[in-house]
């Protein structure tokens, strides 16, 4: 199998990756919310617990809308998919620790992690799109951080807002690409 290949299993099977930046936003805005109306530690406590669940229920959308919800066993993006799961968990600890000395550095921390991880799905996908929310999310991050402290307090919003944006455009692409599939003879 070539990576063109692996790379169309992937589209196919996670339709695009829609799923995840959608369940991404639900889960972004709870702990925004959390974070800006209960406690900052509830807020942390959502994203860093919700995000270890992104995988799982995305899955669970797509099983309800009638798609498989993973690549088959051996497939060999399986690892890179895991391989880059697993820095999310890891990386938001460094946003923990930030967070705690500073809490309104705990989102856009967290926006620049997990921006960074989306950068590994542009390979894994094929879909240069990746890279535009991998940046988006960088992008509010370090700006909330170097830039424009007063975008601290609503980061979390933000994200949120760029994980919902890019929901649609992720399926449509996809969508887009079964359609040149099929036309190619």
């Amino acid at each position: 199998m070539d990576v063109r290949e692996a790379q169309a299993d992937v589209r196919s099977a996670y339709r695009g990756g829609f799923a995840g930046p959608l369940v991404s936003a639900l889960i972004w805005f709870l702990a925004a919310a959390a974070y800006q109306w209960a406690s900052t530690g509830l807020g942390t406590a959502i994203l860093f617990l919700g995000g270890m669940l992104i995988f799982p229920l995305s899955a669970l959308v797509l099983k309800v809308l009638g798609s498989p919800s993973s690549l088959p066993k051996g497939h060999p993006s399986n690892a890179l998919a895991m391989q880059s799961a697993f820095t999310v968990p890891l990386g938001l600890l460094v946003a923990i620790a930030l967070g705690s000395f500073q809490p309104e550095l705990f989102f856009p921390a967290a926006l620049i992690i997990v921006g960074a991880h989306y950068l590994t799905f542009i390979s894994l996908y094929g879909m240069w799109l990746y890279g535009a929310l991998a940046g988006s999310l960088v992008a509010v991050g370090a700006a909330s951080i170097f830039l424009l402290p007063g975008l601290r307090a609503f980061s979390g919003w933000i994200g949120a807002l760029l994980f919902l944006a890019f929901t649609a455009p992720l399926y449509l692409t996809y969508r887009a690409s079964v359609i040149s599939e099929l036309t190619v003879p």
